[in-house]
């Protein structure tokens, strides 16, 4: 199989990765809840992982809070940020984690900025919104759907500026792009595990600059004899017994980012994805690329989205198609009414891969 779906999942995952989560299984205990050899393997284990997360991310360890997936660190923090009703400015490319939160907050919400690979439309409509008066802001790094990179470090300098609190969709960058929770100055930016940071499913990130309103409450390990929860990071944000094998395997992922650096890593993927593109540009499809893009391509086939990733997964290369979970980006792009081919590049497309699905693109293409 030729894997191009990494904006839903990393499906090649560092054999480390699996080796720490198997050693979990059969070391590790309830971290923070015994005195005992096997519970303070696990509380080692948790805290090599936030140290990692803090190093990549520029934060303390105690500001980095485990999720089970980029969702659920993204309702976390609007629930912290938003109140109901809340005046709240978001990207023209948010996916439903983002949005579905805010609707069901009642939240009052612009959005700003719906023309792909033009980050000055979207900083012009970004400020526009914010001088009109906003209670918070949420926005996306990197389109799921179009791999489009938003200009998230002058937006963040934008919502300093006008003093709103905002929070950071990191979803298809973190592992991929730059991000620093110290320069950014965000109240939250959430992230998954399982994606460019190349740990398992079920396992995500929220790097917190203020303290979080819980999702969840229940035992932390900590405070027990108070019926609040405590009010300090991390324990705060992580009620109930944390995924320490899918953390263990969360931190191989990232050392592995580490030590290969991110800028690499995108490198290559973004060199694969316009290989694909001038392909799919040269067979006449409409290909959506642009200046400012990681290693996410979408376009239009000539038959049903769904249809053309049928056919491509029978010649053994794996795609996305459809809506993606994000019809405000493709209201954005005027792709609502067909849905786009989505073809998103990770570590395991080698040299010999890329060659593979060219060649089968080359063949099939008056198919799709």
């Amino acid at each position: 199989m030729i894997y191009l779906d990494d904006g839903a999942t990393s499906f090649y995952k560092p054999p480390a990765v699996e080796k720490a989560m198997i050693h979990a299984l059969r070391t590790c205990a309830n971290p923070g809840r015994g005195g005992y050899l096997a519970a303070d393997y696990a509380a080692r284990t948790v805290f090599d992982c936030r140290c990692m997360a803090a190093e990549i991310f520029d934060c303390e360890p105690e500001q980095v809070i485990f999720t089970k997936n980029c969702t659920e660190a993204l309702n976390l923090a609007i629930r912290t940020v938003v109140s109901p009703g809340d005046r709240v400015v978001v990207s023209g490319f948010e996916h439903n984690a983002v949005t579905r939160p805010l609707w069901a907050l009642d939240a009052k919400i612009t959005i700003a900025g719906r023309k792909l690979f033009d980050q000055e439309d979207t900083l012009y409509a970004f400020e526009k919104a914010l001088s009109n008066g906003m209670d918070a802001a949420v926005f996306t790094h990197c389109s799921n759907v179009f791999g489009y990179v938003l200009p998230v470090y002058e937006m963040a300098k934008l919502c300093k500026k006008y003093a709103v609190p905002f929070i950071i969709d990191a979803a298809q960058s973190a592992g991929k792009l730059q991000l620093s929770l110290r320069e950014l100055g965000a109240d939250f930016i959430a992230m998954p595990g399982h994606k460019g940071l190349l740990g398992p499913q079920g396992t995500g990130i929220l790097l917190c600059a203020q303290l979080p309103q819980p999702l969840l409450y229940g035992g932390t390990g900590s405070i027990s004899a108070k019926q609040s929860m405590p009010d300090f990071l991390p324990d705060r944000g992580e009620a109930g017994t944390l995924n320490v094998p899918g953390i263990a395997g969360l931190c191989e992922g990232l050392r592995y980012i580490k030590n290969r650096g991110v800028g690499n890593i995108i490198a290559k993927e973004r060199n694969a994805a316009g290989q694909i593109a001038a392909l799919l540009s040269r067979k006449g499809f409409r290909v959506f690329t642009g200046a400012d893009q990681i290693g996410t391509v979408s376009f239009l086939s000539n038959c049903d989205c769904e249809d053309a990733a049928k056919k491509l997964s029978e010649h053994g290369i794996a795609v996305r198609a459809g809506l993606h979970c994000a019809p405000l980006a493709h209201e954005s792009a005027g792709t609502l009414e067909t849905g786009t081919v989505r073809l998103s590049f990770g570590i395991g497309v080698t040299h010999t891969k890329l060659l593979e699905a060219k060649n089968i693109l080359e063949k099939v293409a008056d198919k799709l």
